[in-house]
């Protein structure tokens, strides 16, 4: 079997975290989310793979390599210009020339790939998608099966009380490598465009219902969610160590037993209160700062005495003067400069 990592995606939901970093190496819990992809591929025995790229492409590149790292054979399709989920899968069929898989760049799984492939040849399935059933669907694919598990109709993100079923595509599919002869070629979407040509037509699309842990980490609140989920347990994935702080020599501050993930090369200085927070790697938190359940991208220093209230996302690069208060949800862009003892109340800076 063969995969391809969806690896294309800018990440605009996660600004201003992502403007110095392409959404699939955002970390959870310290690791890039397209870590966990690769590594649950590998865990069902999935070993040649290829990713599309498209932006900060090098950081992805320079992350992986080869794969060799991480047990695989990883190449790479550079999009200069998106062509579309199914457009740029199709761009790589001299490489999917077996049954594959896709895979979301950004997506927090464990789902068993084995299994699913097991229903897929059962089902002697041109198309199969894993579905999820989630308690509100109004941000998601919507899709209705038969009996039998084959797909017989789409909603995109249909409201609540118009939804047909609480299931929900995840983005994890397994093609046929005939799949091609139904994508044309530049820019063409799975969901828009391919999926509900292959219900009309009548074809061999099925929807596989899985209980396992997925999550499309898409937006600011679903991101520490899934920190959360990893650090209390709730997400699993033989072969990924996760190390919720990495700087242990450099935090000076006692941390509050609540949830808290800092990255490497960290300096958090003296009687500094941290809870509910994620630090990216480099950051300097000088003696007594307030961080709470707020997210701070890499490469930020935060003056001493500043207090960063709930909601508070800050992005890479950034430097807070001392004695700053950044108030309930306010977005501090990357490489920001505030000056010190301010206090900033609007939504974005």
């Amino acid at each position: 079997m063969k995969a391809m990592i969806m690896a294309a995606g800018v990440g605009s939901r996660l600004m201003p975290l992502t403007t110095d970093i392409p959404k699939p190496m955002v970390p959870i819990v310290n690791t890039p989310v397209m870590e966990y992809c690769v590594r649950l591929l590998k865990n069902h025995g999935v070993k040649e793979i290829i990713a599309n790229t498209h932006y900060l492409p090098e950081t992805i590149t320079g992350y992986f390599s080869d794969g060799k790292d991480f047990g695989v054979n990883l190449r790479y399709s550079y999009e200069e210009e998106l062509l579309g989920t199914a457009g740029g899968v199709k761009n790589n069929r001299w490489f999917l020339d077996e049954p594959f898989f896709i895979v979301s760049g950004d997506a927090l799984t464990n789902i068993n790939l084995t299994d699913m492939y097991k229903f897929h040849k059962e089902k002697g399935a041109l198309a199969t998608l894993a579905l999820k059933p989630v308690k509100d669907v109004t941000q998601f694919g919507v899709v209705v099966t038969d009996r039998d598990y084959k797909i017989t109709a789409f909603q995109e993100k249909p409201k609540k009380s118009e939804a047909l079923t609480n299931l929900v595509n995840t983005g994890i599919y397994i093609f046929e490598p005939e799949i091609f002869e139904y994508i044309p070629e530049g820019f063409y979407d799975f969901g828009r465009e391919l999926f509900p040509k292959l219900v009309e037509l009548k074809e061999r699309i099925y929807g596989y219902p899985t209980q396992d842990y997925w999550r499309d980490v898409g937006s600011l609140n679903v991101y520490k969610q899934a920190n959360w989920d990893v650090l209390n347990g709730n997400y699993i994935l033989e072969g990924i160590e996760v190390t919720s702080i990495k700087s242990e020599g450099l935090v000076k501050s006692k941390l509050s037993s609540e949830k808290v993930v800092i990255g490497k090369n960290c300096i958090i200085g003296k009687n500094s209160k941290l809870k509910n927070c994620i630090i990216w790697d480099n950051c300097i938190i000088e003696d007594n700062v307030v961080v709470e359940d707020a997210i701070i991208g890499a490469n930020c220093i935060i003056g001493e005495g500043t207090v960063i209230k709930p909601g508070v996302v800050i992005g890479g690069g950034s430097i807070i003067g001392k004695n700053v208060v950044l108030s309930e949800g306010v977005r501090i862009e990357a490489k920001s400069r505030i000056q010190e003892e301010q206090l900033i109340t609007s939504a974005n800076l």
